[in-house]
């Protein structure tokens, strides 16, 4: 009786850890999206599982990465102080981080001076409006100067507006010619002579474009986000262009026999045959684009003086204070830490419409 009741015992012990194991291999498809797939051998190691084996794992995923950063930190730390520039030398960690504080203080006064300024303005009109002088009555916007989170924002919103259009001319572009010959020969000459075009070509062309079109930056869209927008377009469509095509090329054939047999319309054979398979191949494309566009915007925000980090980085480099290098390592890390979260984004995206595992 006692050996039913143990075998009982580890049975249901058994059922419970397995159980755990699974909620722990389905977190990880969620920490592997985050970045954070490190966590996962903690989790295993605390259930139980081979834990000099999950440490193991943990040294190379976090471990290793972690003191990569040390070293790099300590080196940079060590040898920037020894190389001066016309800026001065080249500020160690402790600078930029201190920048970094410099940029926040910046961020926060200008905040205080852009309240005031809308309390100044409601006082007044408030007075005319106490007094009958309703045509006195003005509401302007407050035109301080942009801080790096006003730059950042910018920067954000016009990669994303840039993206949107590759998106609804690389993808549609793409399908035509996966599934035609005829359409593929005719696009593929502009894709092998456009694809390698630098953004410092695009930008005078595009810049002369829309400043002959749009007069005026009154518009839902200024001459400058119009700019860099479309040129982010011109350099990162070309990814999502041929992978999709290549994609829709190679989804298996018995699938568009099955939509001939069904005499599907060929709105429905693409919504439900060709896409769901050349998913994870449009995917990789989209991810590629999002960051070859966020490179080209920061260059064309740089060249053309729009406004963004771009600018912010050829704003600090002019300026030419003994603050300013550190100011620009600051941009480079934000400009890094932001493609990084972007691309996490995309993955993220990606894991929730296909099965692929590729990362």
């Amino acid at each position: 009786m006692t050996s039913v009741t143990e075998a009982n015992f580890d049975a249901e012990r058994e059922a419970k850890r397995a159980k755990l194991f699974a909620r722990i291999n389905k977190a990880d498809g969620y920490l592997q999206v985050l970045g954070l797939s490190f966590i996962t051998p903690i989790l295993k190691a605390i259930a139980g599982d081979n834990p000099r084996g999950q440490m193991k794992s943990l040294w190379v995923l976090a471990g290793v990465p972690l003191l990569s950063i040390v070293v790099f930190f300590l080196i940079w730390g060590t040898f920037a102080p020894k190389i001066q520039t016309s800026l001065g030398a080249i500020p160690g960690p402790g600078q930029v981080w201190e920048q970094v504080g410099n940029l926040h203080d910046d961020y926060v006064r200008e905040k205080d001076k852009e309240i005031a300024f809308y309390e100044r303005q409601d006082e007044r009109n408030a007075e005319f409006e106490a007094n009958g002088e309703l045509d006195k009555i003005k509401h302007r916007q407050y035109t301080g100067k942009p801080t790096i989170y006003n730059q950042i924002w910018t920067s954000i919103k016009t990669v994303f507006f840039g993206f949107s259009l590759v998106v609804l001319i690389a993808i549609p572009l793409g399908i035509i010619a996966g599934l035609s010959k005829t359409a593929n020969a005719a696009i593929n000459p502009f894709v092998q002579i456009f694809k390698p075009v630098s953004p410092l070509a695009w930008l005078p062309i595009v810049t002369l474009i829309i400043s002959a079109l749009v007069q005026n930056n009154d518009g839902m869209f200024s001459k400058s986000f119009l700019i860099s927008a479309i040129t982010v377009t011109l350099c990162s469509l070309w990814p999502t262009l041929i992978n999709t095509s290549l994609g829709v090329a190679s989804i298996d054939k018995d699938l568009i026999s099955v939509g001939k047999v069904l005499k599907l319309s060929t709105w429905n054979k693409i919504t439900k045959l060709v896409l769901p398979s050349a998913l994870p191949l449009i995917f990789t494309g989209l991810r590629l684009s999002l960051g070859v566009g966020w490179m080209v915007l920061i260059a064309a925000e740089m060249l053309a003086q729009n406004p963004g980090l771009g600018k912010f980085v050829w704003d600090e480099f002019q300026n030419g204070s003994s603050e300013s290098l550190a100011k620009i390592m600051v941009a480079v890390f934000v400009i890094g830490i932001i493609g990084f979260i972007l691309d996490r984004l995309m993955y993220a995206i990606q894991s929730a419409f296909t099965f692929t595992n590729n990362r």
